[in-house]
């Protein structure tokens, strides 16, 4: 698995090879008409801005702020006969930003592991090429996946909220209890490398079966983490194992349930009315994959009215979630916003990648992660 730490290292000494174009001078290529005009719809984090600025590849423009998105009427102006994009998740790039942008685009760099912001269809029937930056935000998602698992199934919030409002009282024998990891079934939809991460770090807990759900089995992550896959549709990763079932057996079986897959239009809203009916009552759900995944009127009523114990969300649709939304009210529901890849190494790592992926798609050369359409 590739730890953000050495793919930043890493990313840092891609870019120097592309800081030398026919041995001018950075003044003299700044002057050059042929550099490529470039606009970045945020102020990404200094590792990828110090790619850009030393490639002497491009003339690029941003939009300078990140507290506030770019506005849409701004981005469509700025976009305008620019050669690439780098951009964030908060950008829709759609057929009106495209027919905005005109020709000269070539490449679309973003800076996400998610593309469900980005009209696959429409780059694909205009050749743009299109980076994404996966694998180096695995262990921060995991571990954070992790803490949003042990804040909400031991209640830390409700908790912290009684120490500091006057509600700790006297010792009592079943106060804010919760659940345990110990001797529990976790399931993961979605076994990505994300999902793997995720199991790895669990497993010191005693977990007692981890469980999974996907399109397919997943033997090539068994091969990555130098686990082995069998006949009986499982991995053995570091003494436990990961059984693939259907998603109902995942449903009824799982005391703890992380998403971890991909939106599209097949799991959109695919953790509905239906879904949670199937599970626990003493179940807990995560979900650090998207919010799209989840019709979240359906978990509200799987919380309020105890269908499930307790749910995690560090995404949701829509972000941010406005405050009056029904699901703020609930004890059992711990929301986060998005911060899942909030760490400085990895959100340093992921704009290296991007811009990376940027200069070398510019070149007509292999992205190092490029989106296949």
């Amino acid at each position: 698995m590739w730890s953000c730490h050495m793919a930043l290292r890493r990313l840092q000494r891609i870019a120097a090879p592309l800081n030398i174009a026919g041995g001018l001078t950075s003044k003299a290529q700044r002057e050059m008409s042929s550099l490529s005009r470039v606009y970045v719809t945020r102020q990404i984090p200094p590792e990828g801005l110090k790619i850009l600025k030393e490639s002497g590849q491009v003339q690029f423009e941003l939009w300078d702020s990140d507290d506030v998105p770019v506005p849409r009427k701004e981005l469509l102006q700025k976009v305008k006969g620019v050669d690439g994009l780098l951009c964030v998740l908060t950008e829709k790039i759609d057929k009106e930003l495209l027919d905005a942008a005109g020709p000269n685009l070539k490449v679309i760099s973003t800076m996400s592991v998610g593309f469900d912001h980005l009209s696959l269809e429409e780059l694909k029937n205009r050749g743009i090429r299109v980076g994404y930056t996966p694998e180096v935000l695995t262990d921060a998602v995991a571990e954070l996946t992790v803490a949003l698992l042990l804040t909400t199934s031991r209640r830390l919030i409700e908790a912290t909220h009684e120490a500091k409002t006057g509600g700790w009282g006297t010792w009592r024998t079943l106060w804010l209890c919760g659940y345990e990891l110990a001797n529990s079934t976790v399931g993961i939809f979605g076994l990505g490398r994300i999902g793997v991460a995720i199991a790895e770090r669990l497993a010191p807990f005693k977990v007692k079966k981890f469980i999974y759900t996907d399109v397919a089995p997943r033997p090539e992550l068994a091969k990555q983490i130098n686990a082995e896959y069998g006949e009986e549709n499982h991995f053995i990763v570091a003494q436990f194992v990961i059984r693939l079932l259907s998603m109902d057996e995942l449903t009824k079986r799982s005391d703890f349930l992380a998403m971890c897959c991909a939106l599209t239009p097949e799991t959109k809203e695919i953790c509905n009315k239906n879904f949670f009916s199937k599970m626990k009552k003493t179940s807990i759900f995560i979900n650090t994959s998207r919010g799209g995944v989840v019709n979240q009127d359906d978990l509200y009523e799987a919380l309020s009215t105890g269908q499930i114990a307790g749910a995690g969300l560090d995404v949701t649709v829509p972000e941010p979630l406005p405050t009056s939304h029904p699901l703020f009210t609930l004890k059992n529901c711990v929301i986060l916003p998005h911060i899942a890849s909030a760490s400085y190494t990895t959100r340093n790592a992921m704009s290296a990648l991007a811009a990376n992926n940027l200069l070398l798609g510019l070149r007509d050369e292999p992205m190092i992660k490029e989106l296949q359409l």
